[in-house]
């Protein structure tokens, strides 16, 4: 890690020293049914599963493949052949995939090689004692019952962002972690780069003063319309077990390869950049203000203008959003507006601004600079800390989540952080597509308009697109 930093202007030095060593800091502490046969979530005890020691090998599980890493509508492949990579540093095997395409499962076995086992109803997967975690990487309306459900199998979870479709998910999940105390880490990468761990350090420290706004940005430009993966055409109702693929989703449609592979365009499976550009951002920026809150109020707004879906010949019009811009408000006053976009891909850059000094953060994390308000220049030192590792890094994530486990601690993107990230998702969600503003108790876990009036959160079938 190579720090450098910036020498102070001539005559500062003494006079901050002096501030430095009468001054006192107060430092904020961060807090840091669809199926007939039963699931392990439902009448069954959970199972504590294997005590994993320091030199012990961890035996992983994937329920969700995708395809491959160019071309995937998910990430399950890429977490396969990252984790092959890197099978001996981190002490791993790899024993089972699952998939309801057995065309992936095959794939995924191939990959892995040797005796990985391969299945197509992931409570198969679960049922083997020698595993010990499992990585989730299916589409959105599946990752709370996968999660759950190992959870209480006695595994620790591996769940791709976002943490689950629905608010109400969000809070039984955390339940089943809490109960079971096996470790949870949120697949949102950024978590793991060193910049937002540092910038975390320094708020608390008081190194900026109060906190006040910060914002990121996740844009592409795709002229042939964002996640319109590649569809194979050998996938068919007869090698895929769609009714189970479509979940706990009301509206059911007939095998459909288009929402098959791209999915994160339909709102009964996700809600399209909320659920897969924004958590990059919005996990990492709450990690970074040293004390990630339940939002207080969250307005969203979204748009769909340019039409990029009649860029690929056959692609269905999506449902969601090309374009859009979420403001968050938090308990203690700070503002967090994150913007996401399919059809621009200029990004202003990463920011945390404070009462004294402003936080300028590097876009994977690798970079973090301190810049002092002018007011406040003789009292705080600028800093510039460049090539700043790990940086954002799917890998390095990984290892996170396996040293986690190995030493029982809090791993970089926890449960606690991804609850309060799907706080600020599912308003924003219901903002956009209910257009109102939404304020949230989080102690009634209560959600009024500014005029007071109630709202259900929303789930499986509040909305006809659902």
């Amino acid at each position: 890690m190579e720090h450098k930093n910036v020498v102070p202007p001539a005559g500062a030095a003494t006079r901050r020293e002096f501030l430095k060593k009468t001054a006192t800091v107060a430092a904020a502490v961060a807090t840091t049914s669809l199926f007939k046969t039963p699931v392990y979530g439902q009448n069954q005890a959970p199972s504590t599963g294997r005590v994993i020691g320091a030199n012990d090998r961890i035996v992983v599980g994937y329920i969700g493949i995708g395809g491959k890493p160019s071309n995937s509508p998910g990430m399950g492949m890429a977490h396969v052949e990252s984790q092959k990579r890197a099978a001996a540093e981190n002490n791993i095997a790899q024993a089972a995939v699952c998939d309801l395409y057995s065309t992936r499962v095959d794939l995924a076995k191939q990959s892995i090689g040797g005796d990985c086992a391969g299945f197509s109803d992931y409570r198969k997967l679960l049922e083997r004692k020698d595993i010990d975690a499992v990585v989730i990487a299916t589409h959105d309306i599946w990752h709370a019952q996968c999660s759950i459900d190992a959870l209480n199998a006695g595994k620790h979870v591996y769940c791709e962002k976002p943490f689950t479709r629905y608010l109400g998910e969000a809070y039984e999940v955390r339940d089943v972690v809490k109960k079971t105390g096996k470790v949870f880490q949120l697949g949102s990468q950024g978590c793991t780069a060193a910049a937002w761990h540092k910038s975390a350090e320094m708020i608390r420290a008081g190194k900026i003063g109060q906190i006040v706004w910060g914002q990121g940005f996740y844009c592409r430009n795709n002229p042939k319309g964002e996640w319109n993966y590649s569809i194979d055409d050998k996938c068919t109702a007869a090698n895929t077990d769609w009714d189970m693929w479509q979940g706990k989703a009301k509206q059911k449609v007939p095998f459909s390869p288009e929402r098959f592979f791209r999915w994160r365009k339909f709102y009964p499976y996700c809600p399209g950049l909320l659920g897969d550009l924004v958590p990059h951002r919005l996990l990492p920026l709450m990690l970074a203000t040293g004390n990630p809150e339940f939002p207080k109020r969250v307005v969203c707004i979204g748009t769909k203008n340019v039409h990029t879906d009649k860029g690929t010949p056959n692609a269905e019009e999506r449902e969601v959003p090309e374009h859009l811009q979420l403001l968050a408000e938090f308990p203690s006053g700070l503002l967090l507006t994150i913007t996401a976009s399919t059809v621009n891909a200029k990004s202003p850059g990463f920011v945390i601004y404070g009462h004294k000094a402003t936080l300028e953060i590097g876009t994977s994390g690798e970079r973090l600079h301190l810049v002092p308000e002018k007011d406040f220049a003789d009292d705080i030192d600028p800093e510039n800390l460049d090539g700043l590792m790990p940086s954002e890094d799917v890998a390095a994530h990984e290892k996170n989540w396996f040293e986690s486990i190995r030493a029982n601690k809090t791993p970089n993107a926890d449960v606690e952080l991804a609850i309060r990230s799907q706080a600020v998702i599912a308003l924003a969600e219901m903002s956009e597509r209910m257009n109102v503003a939404c304020l949230y108790d989080e102690n009634a876990r209560k959600i009024t308009t500014g005029d007071g009036r109630e709202l259900p959160a929303l789930t499986y079938g509040t909305l006809p697109e659902s």
